[in-house]
């Protein structure tokens, strides 16, 4: 699979942009509330998209009511990697291709650059296949805030301004958003090259345990694309996923339901599930 040619788009600006005013942010003094929006915001946002994008809307790991799935939407979008819709869509075309010339973001085909940063920035996907999400399309409300995935990133860095003027602003929303960013990337590029490997998945994910804690358990990247379907990729005790414990918070307070979990034959090794296309 060839790189498409790179052509800015007003995504790429942007882009570009939130890393110069994450810089920006080492320039100016942060105050204690400047400093708890960036470690709040990071770990609020870092759930939408691993809880929200990632284990629900890739994966339907897990059910909820329609009201809290829009809040999984509004809190991933919040986290400005666009809509649920085009991150599910996208994800699940990883998954049926992975490490296959198809793949959009494969380190073995297309090289660290690519899969970690390069397709986002191309413009041959700044579009999804609608038929991939055709069970998340039917929700007006989901179709609403993937067209306009700019709003929740754009209130939220104004509440962040507004709360704690340009400290604010930048430490809040800039920085914590640019470590979200590369955070999550860093599964599509480090979780392909390091860590080990605890099954045979036909391709060349693994587990990382520092990862791990980056990214809320998403780490366990091996564990997951050997069973996608999953709510949960620590699949051991030890294996640290903070966000599959709070699905089960949620779960006790009956705002999600019907964890998907591995099942023994999993653990064991010995059943495998179809990737999820």
């Amino acid at each position: 699979m060839t790189h498409p040619a790179f052509k800015p788009t007003a995504g790429a600006f942007l882009f570009f942009g939130i890393h110069l005013l994450a810089i920006l942010a080492f320039f100016v003094k942060p105050d204690p509330l400047s400093l708890c929006l960036c470690a709040g915001l990071f770990l609020i946002r870092k759930f939408g998209i691993t809880g929200g994008y990632h284990r629900y809307f890739s994966h339907r790991s897990f059910k909820t009511s329609r009201w809290f799935q829009f809040v999984l939407a509004w809190l991933g979008g919040m986290a400005a990697q666009k809509g649920a819709l085009w991150w599910a869509a996208h994800h699940r075309h990883h998954h049926q291709h992975s490490d296959q010339p198809d793949d959009i973001h494969s380190v073995k085909q297309q090289g660290f650059y690519w899969a970690h940063v390069g397709w986002i920035l191309a413009p041959d996907y700044e579009d999804y296949d609608a038929k991939r999400v055709k069970d998340l399309t039917k929700y007006p409300e989901l179709v609403w805030i993937n067209t306009y995935h700019w709003v929740p990133p754009a209130v939220l860095a104004l509440v962040c301004y507004l709360a704690a003027g340009l400290p604010g602003f930048l430490w809040g929303f800039c920085l914590s958003t640019v470590v979200l960013y590369h955070t999550t990337f860093a599964i599509n590029s480090f979780c392909h090259l390091l860590g080990n490997r605890r099954y045979e998945t036909g391709e060349s994910s693994r587990n990382s345990f520092i990862l791990a804690i980056l990214t809320l358990g998403e780490g366990w990247h091996n564990n997951h694309h050997y069973y996608p379907h999953c709510a949960r990729q620590g699949f051991f005790w030890w294996e640290f996923d903070p966000t599959y414990y709070v699905l089960r918070l949620l779960k006790l307070a009956g705002i999600v339901h019907a964890i998907k979990e591995p099942t023994k034959r999993v653990l064991e090794g010995r059943e495998a599930t179809a990737e999820l296309g």
